[in-house]
């Protein structure tokens, strides 16, 4: 690619949801980094929206991508959800799965072991039922806008959650940065901001396509945030890696702030 990173334009013509979810999210038996990883990214988002108090009215998920996964303990904590996403063939895909249309892919190894977590409280049909009820609405969204939902209005939301997102929105720290700054328009004052994302990865592989990584360390990250108005109140990180095959990251975080309250 002319520019070096994955251009828009890229994710919408080359994007494919489908190899993405197998390669990424199929949390089968077999023994695999990538199923460590979304194993410990389900175990993260349990403890903040069921043990750690994240909680409130309206969330909304950032680049939510064709996936599901990071809204299945959020739905206990939130009666609403936004999802949303750039490139259209992902959010067809999640329409696809809240409609439950043929074809749809199939969450329910990952929202059986969710259940599990949450101490079988309800079964997996049920709970992908509650997921389905609070989804409110699909949109379009774009980090590096002003408005990232564009012309759509929403209520200042309780809760910002992005997962797997910023680091392949965004080209360089300014951008990323800029974008955090963005999507504070969204969220109310002292609202959460939980972000889960690679640590010092420079791409991310779907078959035979290689979609670009903004390659950050922990401290360029906790200073974006801090600078985009939000304080920090958790920081978790993994040394858990990607197999060398699908991504050259060397870690994972997770994240909790809050977004700061203007003085006058």
């Amino acid at each position: 690619m002319e520019s070096g990173f994955t251009t828009k334009d890229t994710y919408l013509s080359h994007f494919n949801p489908r190899e993405y979810l197998e390669k990424y999210y199929s949390f089968g038996s077999r023994h695999s980094a990538e199923n460590q990883i979304l194993g410990y990214l389900l175990k993260e988002l349990f403890k903040i929206f069921c043990l750690d108090g994240v909680k409130g009215n309206l969330l909304i998920d950032i680049g939510s991508g064709p996936t599901i996964y990071q809204l299945l303990s959020a739905c206990e904590s939130f009666k609403e959800i936004v999802a949303t996403d750039y490139t259209d063939q992902n959010l067809q895909e999640l329409e696809r799965w809240l409609k439950k249309e043929p074809g749809a892919f199939d969450w329910s190894p990952v929202v059986n072991y969710v259940c599990e977590l949450e101490g079988n409280r309800i079964q997996g049909p049920e709970k992908e039922e509650k997921l389905r009820r609070a989804v409110k609405q699909v949109l379009k969204c774009d980090v590096t806008q002003r408005q990232p939902l564009g012309p759509v209005s929403l209520p200042p939301a309780d809760c910002l959650l992005t997962t797997l997102c910023l680091h392949a929105a965004c080209p360089d720290l300014p951008t990323y940065r800029g974008a955090l700054e963005n999507l504070g328009s969204l969220l109310k004052p002292g609202g959460f901001l939980v972000i889960v994302d690679v640590l010092r990865s420079s791409y991310y592989m779907i078959g035979e396509q290689r979609f670009s990584s903004l390659s950050l360390g922990r401290e360029a990250v906790e200073a974006a945030v801090k600078e985009a108005g939000y304080t920090i109140e958790r920081f978790e990180v993994t040394q858990q890696r990607y197999s060398p095959t699908a991504a050259d990251n060397e870690g994972i975080f997770s994240l909790v702030g809050r977004k700061l309250s203007k003085t006058v």
